[in-house]
């Protein structure tokens, strides 16, 4: 080996030994920094960890609830058979009995393509009659004289599903052929109470060839879970119905199933009800993930018509396969969409505030190095030398924190795809690493002189900050704007300019205060400068010399407020649209009615519900729908409900509720009320309340009425949109003293808290036929989905993390000129400041930034949510079903008072808080150690 080559490597050895004392000794000089920075690195690193991996969480149970939930007839996937064509009759009757059919079943489910799995326990197969078959017996039951229509299953592993109640399983006596004369079947609970079934009830069938089958029930059994899809797919098979002809008076006519044991399937090829074997695929929910969606829906649609089918068609002839789980799937990606976009916007705001902070710290950093680095500078020090220093030194503490809180985020949260956390993590500890050594090094391109004033009243703003501001406030506008026309929404995914609009309407304010900051300033350090003391000139003067860096926390506080104040107001109009829906669904805190609210309640249930704990007022109500209303001199032409009120509790419940107030006297009519049961004089005039709709219908003059409650002339005297007894669009609301056939259909309660129990049961002492409604458990069932609540956490851990770094921001930025400041202090008690002025100095001098931050965050969220609200959309997010979800077409944002007010208002605390803790902190240390000669703070 050459000598040149030992030496070159000796070099790079030593090259080597120098950067690693550099680091250690660095690390060593100043722990507390960077323990700082790696704890700051790891609590934002675990925040976009968390993140996606949340939304992938609640996404994941929203789709598994909403397959798990669903109507079994719209997520099963029925695949069924013609019946076997006719040939040899052996061949027939081997091709539907429960072994052959058996086959194609686990071949069929062995065969789903992935994601496609199907819930072993809940798939059944077998063969049925397509259609009814009328059953002749005399002691069935006849409602309308008409025949009952039964049809015939051989459902698989029927006692694994059902337990016996009475009587015996069903079996076969020896092999079952289409000539057999007699099978045993069984009926459930409910089937046999509706038809008068029994243990050995027989039932003859019509077959083909005239002979009559025999059907001897040998059991009655009670399905084990009759909301499953074993049982819930084809609910005849658990409950019979009772079926309408179609008519103008229609007669009704009951339909059920009878359940044979497989093996009887050739039986029922004899009969006219048309057998066709089935496959019943019950999918499962339990492995399936939100990246399954769009894999799942090609794969379903293959199923229905594409080479999928073709592999079934291969397994059991000529069939069809027929399923709305595509239509759930949709309707969910519906709901994941509009949901996503509205998290998406607190996301952005979030890691906007997080990237400024993170900016900011390694501002602060940047600046208590400034001399250490200016002199390396000035001794040769490259500025590719000093980056690379800087960049390890930054990395050590980076990198292991950023993935400690990669780590914590993936053990805190469920499982979930990996990779979006670690781009997450990554790319926090990529930012760091590389912003803060680049804007360090950036500083010392060109010497810089010491004693320069680089403060908010002298800075310029260069043309290319000036360009800069212009592109942003373009993209803010042009971000409003979209927001504000197609709302969140966005076809094929999110669209993070109209995401971001929060937070660039909050960088457009942040850099206004920033070019306005300094004119209030001059305003009033002229008035304070004619005052006698020193204090309130001193500060102000302090205040105005602040570092024009000091931008980014402007920046930071601002951006931070306004996700807060939109977060925060987002929660709130979600809770307002449940509220609104749940008062839409009841009317009042409580409603009491019979069925179709058209049940007269008895007297003993009103008073019973006004001596029930918690009610504070009960308003009665007669209901009567579908009331003719003549509108013209041709007769009747339109219909509506009828109310009948009386006119002082019902206006007051109209006014707390917000459903349509009207004042009492509206209502009043002229002339003494006629008695019970006596009709009004055909010259009196009802006045009444209507719709908008009946209102233009009735015009101003006098028209009839013709109702169950009387016949009458009603005149409108106003207009209500909504009012609480009925939820349809067109109604009459009128005086019910005043009606001919006075009755009480609905109670409407209201109470801070009525007795859920004592309703109730006044409820049911009336008779079962009479419900509860309470407007608290409507309101929680608006609550039911794993994509709402997950939501709602992520909005609520915005709000949090929005609130904590605009602290963090506040103790930065007040932290960045604390040995300034202190060394002020040192100078000022030389010439006599008291501890007591040191306090107010350095409270005065933070409170101009704290309240231009707090007034400029609240009034920039205020703005920010009056100018989005528009197209913010929360019905997706606030209300899953119920009735009053369908009556309450939009919700949208609001500004809420308290998270506007509470965050500007901390802010304000805080930077007091740290200016008095400061003020403390510098008295109790000497004044020697802060005025060394030479120390140019």
């Amino acid at each position: 080996m050459s000598p040149r080559s030992d030496s070159g490597r000796s070099a790079a050895i030593a090259r080597a030994g120098a950067c690693a004392p550099w680091v250690r000794t660095r690390l060593r000089t100043a722990p507390g920094a960077a323990c700082a920075l790696g704890l700051l690195v790891l609590l934002t690193a675990f925040l976009a960890a968390a993140f996606p991996r949340a939304v992938d969480v609640y996404e994941t149970k929203g789709l598994r609830h909403e397959v798990a939930v669903e109507d079994p007839w719209r997520s099963v996937l029925e695949l069924t058979a013609p019946p076997p064509a006719p040939g040899v009759e052996a061949e027939r009757e081997a091709a539907v009995r429960g072994e052959a059919l058996g086959a194609i079943h686990r071949k069929v489910l062995a065969g789903l393509p992935e994601p496609v799995r199907a819930d072993t326990s809940q798939s059944s197969y077998g063969i049925h009659t397509t259609e009814p078959i009328a059953a002749g017996e005399k002691w069935l039951p006849r409602p309308s004289g008409l025949d009952p229509e039964l049809t015939y299953a051989t459902p698989s592993a029927l006692p694994a599903h059902a337990t016996l109640r009475d009587g015996a399983w069903p079996t076969v006596h020896g092999e079952v052929t289409t000539a057999a004369t007699e099978v045993e079947a069984v009926v459930t609970e409910a089937t046999a109470k509706a038809l008068r079934f029994k243990v050995g009830s027989t039932i003859a069938v019509p077959t083909r060839d005239g002979r009559p089958l025999t059907v001897r029930i040998t059991g009655i059994v009670a399905p084990k879970l009759p909301e499953a899809p074993y049982w819930s797919f084809e609910r005849l098979l658990r409950t019979p119905s009772l079926v309408a002809k179609p008519g103008a008076d229609p007669p009704h006519y009951w339909i059920a199933a009878l359940l044979l044991p497989p093996d009887a399937a050739p039986a029922l090829l004899a009969t006219t009800g048309v057998p066709a074997p089935y496959w019943r695929i019950a999918p499962d929910a339990d492995r399936l993930t939100a990246g399954d969606v769009d894999r799942l829906r090609s794969r379903v649609a293959s199923l229905e018509s594409g080479p999928e089918l073709l592999k079934l068609r291969a397994l059991a002839g000529p069939a069809t396969l027929t399923t709305d789980l595509d239509t759930v799937l949709t309707e969910y990606d519906a709901m994941r969409s509009a949901i996503s976009q509205v998290v998406t916007v607190a996301a952005v705001g979030i890691g906007a505030v997080a990237a400024v902070v993170l900016l900011m710290t390694g501002g602060l950093l940047a600046a208590r190095r400034h001399s250490e680095l200016a002199l390396l500078r000035s001794r040769g020090g490259s500025l590719r030398g000093i980056g690379g220093r800087l960049l390890a030194e930054t990395a050590v503490t980076t990198v292991p924190a950023a993935a400690l809180g990669l780590l914590l985020a993936v053990a805190a949260v469920g499982q979930a795809r990996l990779w979006p956390a670690v781009i997450g993590a990554a790319a926090v500890a990529v930012l760091v690493c590389v912003a803060l050594p680049l804007s360090t090094t950036l500083r010392h391109r060109r010497p810089l002189l010491h004693g320069a004033r680089d403060d908010m009243m002298t800075a310029r703003p260069s043309r290319r900050r000036t360009v800069g501001e212009l592109t942003l406030l373009v993209l803010a506008v042009g971000a409003v704007a979209a927001l504000r026309r197609r709302g969140t929404a966005a076809d094929g995914g999110s669209d993070f300019l109209v995401s971001a609009a929060p937070v660039l309407v909050g960088l457009i304010a942040a850099l206004v205060l920033a070019r306005l900051y300094p004119l209030p300033l001059r305003l009033a350090s002229r008035s304070v400068a004619r005052l006698r003391g020193a204090i309130g000139f001193l500060s102000l003067a302090r205040a105005g010399r602040a570092s024009a860096s000091g931008a980014p926390a402007l920046l930071a506080l601002l951006v931070a407020l306004t996700t807060t104040a939109f977060g925060g107001s987002v929660l709130a109009a979600v809770a307002d649209a449940r509220d609104d829906a749940a008062v839409l669904a009841t009317g009042a805190d409580a409603r009491i009615s019979g069925e179709g609210n058209t049940v007269p309640l008895p007297d003993r249930l009103v008073r019973d519900v006004r001596k029930a704990g918690g009610v504070r007022e009960v308003a009665p109500v007669q209901i009567e729908y579908g009331v003719a209303l003549t509108t013209s001199d041709l007769g009747i032409d339109a219909r509506a409900a009828l109310v009948g009120v009386d006119p002082g509790t019902y206006a007051r419940l109209a006014r707390a509720t917000g459903l349509g107030p009207f004042p009492a006297d509206r209502l009043k009519a002229t002339g003494a009320a006629p008695g019970k049961g006596t009709p009004p004089s055909k010259d009196r005039v009802l006045p009444v309340l209507a719709s908008p709709a009946v209102a233009k219908r009735l015009g101003t003059q006098p028209r009839s009425v013709t109702a169950q409650a009387g016949d009458f002339k009603v005149r409108v005297v106003g207009t209500v949109a909504r009012t609480p007894a009925v939820d349809t669009a067109d109604f009459l609301i009128v005086d019910a003293a005043s009606l001919t056939n006075r009755q009480t259909t609905t109670l409407l309660v209201t109470g801070d808290s009525p007795d859920a129990k004592a309703l109730r049961a006044a409820a049911h002492r009336a008779g079962s036929k009479f419900s509860v409604q309470l407007r608290s458990e409507e309101r929680a069932a608006f609550v039911d989905t794993p994509m709402q609540s997950g939501a709602e956490r992520i909005y609520a851990a915005a709000i949090a993390a929005g609130a904590g770094y605009a602290l963090l921001a506040v103790l930065l930025s007040l932290l960045q000129a604390a040995p300034e400041r202190t060394a002020l202090l040192a100078r000022l008690r030389t010439m006599g400041l008291t501890r007591r002025q040191g306090r107010r100095l350095l409270g005065l001098e933070a409170t101009p930034q704290a309240l231009l931050a707090a007034a400029g965050g609240l009034l920039v969220g205020w703005a920010t949510i009056a100018l989005l609200a528009p197209g913010v959309d929360l019905v997706q997010l606030a209300l899953s079903s119920g009735p009053g979800s369908d009556a309450l077409d939009t919700a949208q944002l609001r500004a809420d008072p308290w998270s506007l007010a509470l965050p500007a208002l901390g802010v304000v605390a805080l930077a007091a808080a740290v200016a008095a803790v400061q003020a403390w902190w510098a008295g109790r240390r000497g004044s020697i150690t802060e005025l060394r000669a030479g120390d140019t703070r």
